[in-house]
C-alpha cells in the first residue's frame, strides 16, 4: 500500500504561483510513476501532468503545459507541481496519484492506483 498527501495549496491572486506536494509512504514510490489531477465543483477529475519513475519523461495536459512544471525527489519520496501564472480557471481541488506502472504517462485516471485526499487551490481577485 501507498499513502499519499498532499500539501502546498491555498488561495492566491491570477498571475500568482504554488507549490504543490504529495507526499508518499513506503519504499516502492521510486519505482512508480505519479500524476497530478484536479477536480472542479460539478465537473470531472481531469489531467494536469504525469512524470515517469526516473523523473526523465513528463506530460501536460495541454491547458497547463508551459506553466506547470512537473518533479520528483526519489530520495524524499515526494512530487511536485508547480504551477505559475495561475488563471482564476485554475481553481480546483488537486489530487496526486501514482501508478505502479512506472514508465506510464497517460490521463486516464483509471491507471493510477493511489491516491490522496486532495488539496484546494483557489485563483482568485
Amino acid at each position: 500500500q501507498v499513502q499519499l498527501v498532499e500539501s502546498g495549496g491555498g488561495l492566491v491572486q491570477p498571475g500568482g504561483s504554488l507549490r504543490l506536494s504529495c507526499a508518499a509512504s513506503g519504499r516502492t514510490f521510486s519505482t512508480y510513476a505519479v500524476g497530478w489531477f484536479r477536480q472542479a465543483p460539478g465537473k470531472d477529475r481531469d489531467f494536469v501532468a504525469a512524470i515517469n519513475w526516473s523523473g526523465g519523461n513528463t506530460y501536460y495536459a495541454a491547458s497547463v503545459k508551459g506553466r506547470f512544471t512537473i518533479s520528483r525527489d526519489n530520495a524524499k519520496n515526494t512530487g511536485y507541481l508547480q504551477m505559475n501564472s495561475l488563471k482564476p480557471e485554475d481553481t480546483a481541488l488537486y489530487y496526486c496519484a501514482t501508478s505502479r506502472r512506472g514508465n506510464i504517462l497517460d490521463s486516464a485516471p483509471t491507471l493510477y492506483d493511489y491516491w490522496g485526499q486532495g488539496t484546494q487551490v483557489t485563483v482568485s481577485s
